[in-house]
């Protein structure tokens, strides 16, 4: 069953200045459909929401439903693909507001 938009999962981000990668939670942002058609996904980043927020960055609002701990942010500037195989676990899911917050903020780039 392909991951669906707005699940939050738990994977090895990549970082963008050095080859490595930091286990964190991420948000898928692709449909279904490239899951299936091409085997990978699309995520952008969850980090700790510890005061040093980005102009773009979109605070989760319904940390439960995501299943995180603490205060978190999607920092839609930071996309990956990754395949499937590498998701460790869901986690939980955005609220649709959240969601569609962060897709419009993503716009802005594509």
């Amino acid at each position: 069953m392909p991951f669906a938009q707005g699940e939050v999962l738990i994977l090895p981000f990549p970082y963008s200045d050095r080859l490595a990668e930091k286990r964190r939670p991420a948000v898928v942002i692709s449909k279904p459909a490239l899951e299936r058609q091409h085997g990978v996904l699309w995520v952008a980043m969850i980090t700790s929401d510890r005061g040093g927020r980005r102009a773009d960055d979109t605070p989760i609002s319904d940390l439960k439903r995501a299943g995180l701990p603490a205060a978190s942010l999607v920092r839609p500037v930071k996309l990956a693909t990754i395949e499937p195989g590498r998701v460790l676990r869901s986690a939980g899911t955005l609220t649709k507001t959240d969601l569609a917050q962060v897709l419009a903020a993503i716009g802005k780039f594509s």
